[in-house]
């Protein structure tokens, strides 16, 4: 869950406590409230029934009962009036409860006034009643209301938090987006500050671009001492090479120094192979390029099985091209050709005796792919990982190599923006992706 959706989220759930505290008060406080109100209405009516009684109403009322009923007609309100015998201290004390009376079969819960009071020496009990269904259906509404104000409430609290948060934070994913993810070397990175008001990301900015101004003198340092040391190894060991090469053509050169000498141009060459590479890489990275030419695939795949023919008869490897499509990709054709020829000959150089290598292409709007698939030795899942590091290979006692091959590769890939990936399993072969973007 990322930054922004945790904020919504406890902006959320911090208003749905706040709502349900405050729902649950205002419910509290309805039946506190309703409940007074209506204790104060009988109050009222109790008053107002003794004050207009007199000995005949009374008379008229209670006749030979020693009670009088009446209710309105629905059933919303009683009176009952009864005569009680005097005896004891009169009770002045008002009481209120709640009760269920049934009234012509209905039953209703009714909020009831007890009262006993003394008329012309003549004790009476009154019972004011009222029926709590109104109060109650007020209250259910209530409850419904507050539940539609609860959840239109969370949905729109999700999504102006969800919005607000937006719109706060993105300053800082577009401070990862382009100061981070974006950057592939660190010679054009982009140290235009990102517009914020927001001062923690003002620092991050100013931090990471403080940080990327350390890397780029650091990794400019590092090509310049590789190219420099490069320049300087090649040129005595050209004039070994020559020097040795000199020696060879003497007369009656024992054959004991003829092996070693031998010996020791092979290792030059060794040398001379890996210094080479390394300045490729440097230049590469250093953008000495151009891309401007217009290289067909199909062609150059031609021009390198025609190249590594005698090495793939050699190992009895059955090659299939099954490319189809002429597809052009603008770029620098000899850094390409130099691209698919180390990814080829990493096929053949790690297959089996009769393995095979199968050339296919999937094309879509955007990206033109290159799977290259060969049913070699196979790396292990940490040397997938590592393996466009520079002096990274798999382990072989049958093949000779530097390690070099892939990081060549990876290098001419970043700098066409070719997408380069690579998935293998230990003894089943190994397919290399090469997604080229379409512009």
């Amino acid at each position: 869950m990322n930054l922004q959706a945790k904020f919504a989220l406890y902006n959320a759930i911090t208003k749905i406590a706040i709502i349900l505290v405050l729902g649950t008060i205002i419910l509290l406080s309805l039946e506190t409230i309703s409940s007074h109100h209506l204790d104060t209405r009988l109050a009222k009516k109790r008053l107002k029934v003794i004050e207009n009684l007199d000995d005949k109403e009374i008379d008229s009322l209670i006749k030979s009962r020693q009670s009088f009923t009446d209710y309105n007609i629905l059933k919303e309100e009683f009176i009952v009036l009864t005569a009680i015998p005097k005896v004891g201290k009169i009770d002045t004390t008002l009481t209120f409860t709640s009760e269920t009376r049934e009234i012509e079969g209905e039953i209703e819960i009714y909020r009831i006034l007890n009262d006993q009071f003394e008329f012309n020496n003549k004790r009476y009990k009154l019972e004011i009643g009222e029926t709590m269904t109104a109060m109650e259906s007020i209250k259910t509404t209530i409850r419904f209301y507050m539940l539609i104000v609860l959840v239109i409430s969370l949905l729109v609290t999700l999504v102006t938090d969800y919005a607000f948060t937006n719109f706060i934070l993105r300053p800082f994913y577009k401070i990862i987006d382009h100061k981070l993810n974006k950057v592939n070397n660190p010679t054009s990175y982009n140290y235009q500050n990102i517009p914020t008001n927001t001062t923690d990301f003002k620092i991050l900015d100013n931090s990471i671009n403080s940080l990327m101004r350390k890397i780029s003198d650091l990794f400019l340092l590092e090509k310049q001492f590789i190219a420099n040391v490069s320049h300087e190894l090649l040129t005595p060991i050209s004039i070994l090479s020559g020097r040795l090469e000199n020696i060879l053509t003497a007369d009656n050169l024992p054959i004991e120094h003829e092996n070693k000498i031998f010996a020791s141009l092979k290792t030059l060459n060794r040398l001379k192979v890996i210094i080479n590479s390394l300045l490729l890489i440097s230049k590469v990275e250093n953008e000495q390029y151009l891309k401007k030419d217009n290289v067909s695939i199909k062609y150059e795949l031609d021009e390198i099985y025609e190249d590594l023919e005698d090495r793939i008869l050699d190992k009895k490897i059955v090659y299939q091209n099954h490319i189809k499509s002429d597809f052009i990709f603008t770029g620098n054709q000899a850094l390409i050709h130099t691209l698919l020829v180390n990814v080829i000959n990493n096929a053949i150089k790690y297959n089996v005796a009769n393995g095979s290598i199968t050339i296919e292409e999937e094309l879509n709007s955007s990206n033109y792919t290159l799977l290259i698939s060969d049913t070699g030795i196979g790396m292990e899942k940490e040397n997938v990982v590592n393996a466009f590091n520079r002096f990274e290979r798999e382990n072989s006692e049958n093949e000779e190599g530097f390690g070099l091959g892939l990081a060549i590769v990876n290098s001419i890939a970043k700098f066409h923006q070719i997408n380069i990936d690579i998935k293998s399993e230990k003894n089943s072969g190994t397919v290399v992706s090469i997604e080229f973007p379409i512009s």
